[in-house]
């Protein structure tokens, strides 16, 4: 097993993604305590709808649920969008959220190292979050640069290596976690400092922007929902989140919890 969970092919093609609830939970737990910080989502269509034009085809690379894919599908327009995922759980998601936004878009089952896709298909590609689970990111955007027709563009979206990094020591302190500080971080294989470096491999980058996003955890039970679903704890009480907010409410300060996670955006064409 890799040290790194999001670098464990067993755990992202398994427990991590095998169905959609993991996901959901994290994901609705995060945005119930972001106080700062724009919708990453729309803030991609934003990216895009300054570079293509209508009618274009748009890839949307590690699509998770389709939350990316739907903002895609409503601001731009395109000819045919294309998500891709590698499971079939967050596929079936994306899938009953575009059939009803979009007759033009369709899913593809593929890991996005090998995409099933011709050269130069696409006018304009996404991958947001997901190029940490591969320990070769540089391939990945080496598939993505491949599909993409010449001068079409490319949004790769990441996190620094040190988001979250307070949950951290609020699970040290509590001792859940003796271990937790001294694990890499989840996003150690692409994240905001080495985001232009990798994009630059395959793709000219036109531009990184950073953005700082802010998340308060208002009491014990809220960060309990989210520390459940977070792979890089190792913390599993009987009777899950209930138990663990009761263990978090006894050896905590008092809340709220706050936590801070960088997003970076790279804006890049192909050559």
């Amino acid at each position: 097993m890799s040290a790194n969970p999001f670098l464990d092919r067993a755990l992202v093609h398994g427990d991590l993604y095998r169905g959609a609830a993991r996901l959901v939970h994290r994901t609705q737990a995060l945005h119930q305590a972001k106080i700062s910080g724009r919708d990453v989502a729309v803030t991609i269509a934003d990216l895009l709808a300054a570079q293509v034009t209508p009618g274009a085809v748009v890839l949307d690379i590690g699509c998770g649920r389709g939350t990316t894919a739907l903002h895609l599908a409503t601001r731009l327009r395109p000819h045919r969008l294309v998500a891709v995922d590698a499971s079939v759980a967050l596929l079936t998601a994306t899938r009953d959220r575009l059939d009803e936004a979009s007759a033009a878009a369709s899913v593809v089952r593929a890991d996005f190292h090998h995409l099933p896709l011709p050269d130069r298909v696409a006018d304009a590609a996404v991958a947001a979050f997901c190029l940490y689970h591969s320990p070769r990111p540089a391939t990945a955007v080496a598939e993505i640069a491949r599909c993409l027709r010449p001068g079409g563009t490319a949004v790769l979206v990441t996190k620094s290596l040190d988001s979250y990094a307070e949950l951290d020591h609020l699970v040290h302190a509590a001792g859940l976690d003796p271990d937790v500080s001294r694990r890499p971080s989840l996003y150690e294989s692409f994240h905001s400092g080495n985001l232009r470096e990798i994009a630059a491999t395959s793709l000219t980058v036109l531009d990184v922007r950073h953005e700082e996003h802010v998340f308060r955890f208002a009491d014990a039970a809220h960060l309990a929902q989210y520390l459940v679903t977070t792979p890089k704890y190792r913390i599993a009480p009987a009777g899950g989140a209930v138990a663990l907010a009761a263990i978090l409410r006894h050896r905590l300060p008092a809340p709220p919890y706050t936590a801070r996670s960088t997003i970076s955006f790279a804006l890049a064409v192909r050559r």
